[in-house]
This record gives structure tokens, sequence and C-alpha cells, in this order.
């Protein structure tokens, strides 16, 4: 008989059921494979999330009993800074509040999508508002901070005139909401392109600063994804799916930013470290301040 069992075996035949009575059952348990985008997106969330909380640690922009106000337009950067600071403010130390603020310019053309932005602060438990505003025809920009200048606003350039409209509705809401921080999407590659244009537009040394005291009021401006390169957010929003505004700003490839980002890119045919370097003299300009 077991010499029968065994001829069957070799040639093809079924297992007996005495057989597979006596054997043990083992079940295997098989993990699912990553893809090579998944363990893309895990390695670039982890850096963005070390450069961020080590700019929060070495500029001190974080603190017990903070109400901070986020700027959100609705692009990559912003939607990035409300994934990390709402991640961060479900941690206990240290204990502070968050806003998400969009504000809509009347005469600028472009358009995100606010039940897109809703279901994202929710899901990362920001609270958000949107508000609506207009540019004044004639009215004058007077601007207590050396971030900017005061000149009138039929003088400015488009883009000048919505930033500025789009933070005064920002400092209206954060004085009504007690806010005593406001946290924009500024990244390392915005405060070394706005070096570069107020020394060839302006001739000074100057630029947007990770911490900013306001002189005219109880506010600090913070920017906490200031260690973080443009090209690790790009990729980044690409990774988790960040929708894109549905119609982006008209003067977004037309502006005196964008010239300085062609410039520095052919600055980067010299010195592939270019960006690096002027970095560089920012901290040294600081620290020697």
């Amino acid at each position: 008989m077991v010499a029968r069992q065994a001829h069957n075996l070799k040639v093809g035949g079924s297992i007996p059921p005495s057989a597979t009575k006596s054997r043990s059952t083992k079940r295997l348990f098989y993990l699912p494979m990553k893809s090579p985008e998944q363990i893309e997106l895990g390695k670039l969330q982890n850096r963005l999330t070390k450069r961020f909380h080590k700019a929060c640690a070495d500029y001190s922009l974080i603190e017990d009993g903070d109400h901070i106000l986020i700027g959100l337009s609705g692009g990559k950067d912003s939607l990035a800074l409300v994934e990390l600071l709402g991640k961060r403010a479900q941690i206990y130390v240290p204990k502070f509040r968050i806003t998400a603020v969009h504000v809509r310019v009347r005469e600028r053309a472009y358009i995100s999508d606010i039940s897109y932005l809703q279901s994202f602060c929710d899901e990362f438990r920001v609270p958000l508002i949107v508000r609506d505003t207009e540019i004044g025809e004639k009215s004058e920009v007077r601007i207590q901070n050396s971030e900017f200048r005061s000149q009138k606003s039929d003088e400015k350039d488009p883009c000048f005139l919505c930033s500025w409209y789009r933070r005064k509705a920002l400092f209206d809401v954060a004085a009504k909401l007690g806010c005593n921080k406001i946290a924009f999407g500024h990244h390392k590659d915005d405060i070394v392109e706005t070096l570069m244009m107020n020394l060839i537009f302006d001739g000074k040394f100057s630029t947007i600063y990770p911490k900013l005291q306001m002189n005219k009021m109880p506010l600090q401006l913070i920017r906490p994804l200031c260690l973080i390169e443009e090209k690790d957010l790009r990729r980044y929003a690409e990774l988790r799916g960040y929708e894109k505004q549905k119609q982006p700003c008209p003067f977004e490839k037309n502006s005196s930013r964008a010239n300085i980002k062609e410039l520095i890119t052919q600055l980067e045919q010299m010195n592939p470290n270019v960006r690096d370097s002027i970095w560089g003299a920012i901290a040294r300009f600081e620290k020697n301040a």
C-alpha cells in the first residue's frame, strides 16, 4: 500500500487523503510590495518633515499657546504647509492652534477649488476660512516693514498689488481671530530669489526671513518651509496627488520673479551650487548683522 502511494506521487498521481491529514497545514502571509513611487514618497516625506522640524527648532517658529494663521493660496507650497503644520499640531508639545485662510482677490483671475481646499484641511483637522477682497484703484499702500516698499499702488506691478492686498486681508482675519503668528509657504528658493530681486531692482541686500516681528502690530511672520527646496515640494505634490488650481495666476510666468528664476537657472551653468552659495551669503550676513 505504501509502495503504491509512493508510486502515485512519483508519476503525478493525486495525494491520498491519509497523507494530507498527517501533515500540518501552514498558511503564508505575504506583505504587499511597495511600488517605486510609494518608496520615493516615503523617503521624500521623511526629508520634508525633518527639514520642517529643523526650521521650527532653529528659528523658534512655534511656541506653546500660539494661534497660527496659515495663508492658504491653494498652490503646492501652502498645501504642504497645511499638511505639515496640521500633523504637528496633533502632537501635544508645544500645544498650539492653527487656522487656514484662503483669500480671493476679485480683480485677479486665478481660481482654486474651495471644496478641495475644505476637504484637504478637514483631512488634517485644520479649520478653513475663505475671505474675499478687492484692490482699490488709487489707494496708497503704506507699509511699515522692511520686507515691502512704500509706493502708490498704481506704480506697482500686479504681483505686488495682489500680494499686498491678500496679506492685508490675512492681517485683518488674524486680528479678529486673535492670532499671534501668520505662516507663509515660502521655501528656500523663494528666499534666494527675493534676495536677487532686491539686489538687482533695489540695490539692497535683503530678503524674506524665516521669522519676522511686525513693527506696528503684535504679529510675527513665520516661514516653516524655509529649509525645503522647491524641487522637493514639487515632486511631493505630484506623488501625493495635490490638485492644482483650477485657473493659475495669469502673471505667474510673466513677472519679475519668473525672470529671476530663469536668471538663477542660467547661473547654475557656471556654478551648479549657486543657490547654496547665495543661501550661505544670507546666513553669514544675518550672523554678522
